[in-house]
Parts: C-alpha cells; sequence; structure tokens
C-alpha cells in the first residue's frame, strides 16, 4: 500500500511514532500543501474528525523556503494565517534532525507550539505537533508536485 494520506489515518500512533523516528527531514518545503489532522489515531474516528477539522478549522500550511517562513490556512475560507519560522534542527522526539516549524516568536496565539516534520513519501511530510514540548497531535502535509 502506498504511503498516504488515507494509510497515516488508519495507522496506531505507535506505528505513526515508528515511521517518523525511521524518516529523514527531507528539504524545507516551498509551496502549498495540503494537510491533515491526525487526532485519536488507530480509533474509527480518525477519518470523521481530520475531515471535519479540514472543513472548519484548518486546511494545510503555505512555506516560503527562501524566506524561511509558513503560513497556516485556516477557517472555512481558508485564510492564510498564523505565522511561524522554519528551519533544520533536532526533534524534541529523538534528536535526529528535522523540519522545525517554530511559533515561538511569531505568534502569540500559537507562541506554544512547535511543529516538526520529515519527509515520508515523494512531496508527502508527517508531522508532529508539541505543546510545551509535550507531544498534543500529529498531521501530514501533501504538496502537489
Amino acid at each position: 500500500m502506498p504511503l498516504d494520506r488515507s494509510a497515516l489515518l488508519g495507522m496506531s500512533q505507535s506505528d505513526i511514532d515508528a515511521l517518523f523516528a525511521a524518516s529523514e527531514p527531507g528539504p524545507i518545503p516551498n509551496g502549498e500543501a495540503n494537510g491533515t489532522a491526525i487526532i485519536a489515531p488507530g480509533t474509527p474516528f480518525t477519518g470523521e474528525i481530520a475531515e471535519m477539522i479540514n472543513v472548519f478549522a484548518w486546511q494545510g500550511k503555505t512555506f516560503d523556503a527562501q524566506r524561511g517562513v509558513l503560513t497556516n490556512r485556516i477557517t472555512p475560507l481558508g485564510f492564510n494565517a498564523i505565522v511561524a519560522t522554519v528551519y533544520l534542527g533536532p526533534s524534541l522526539a529523538d534528536g535526529r534532525p528535522c523540519v522545525v516549524l517554530d511559533y515561538s516568536k511569531t505568534s502569540i496565539v500559537a507562541q506554544w507550539i512547535r511543529d516538526e516534520i520529515r519527509l515520508v513519501a515523494p512531496n508527502f511530510y508527517l508531522g508532529v505537533v508539541y505543546w510545551n514540548n509535550h507531544h498534543l497531535m500529529n498531521f501530514c502535509l501533501e504538496f502537489v508536485a
């Protein structure tokens, strides 16, 4: 089975953690990515929760690799808001390299959030969301080739 959004939504948290640990950071991405929140992995509700979040809250991220920043696409209208700086750095999960999405100096509403992503398939990243350095949830980003 190819590694895609559907495959991740069917995985358990331990499988998602193992995939993240086994993956490399890949390049800092550039352009628009469609995002999927992964909450309650391994349960029958994961896909439904992801769809509700996509419709009402978060649709993905838009990266500017040259400037080292991103914005999140939020609300049903897809506004670009909530800026983060983007850089390569060590992961909180295992100390190995990852792409860090750091909101600490760019966002009042998300200053406690740090995302980390690693490339798990071509144009497809798996992410971890940390709140005050504690694992909160996962997500994936799919870039249109």
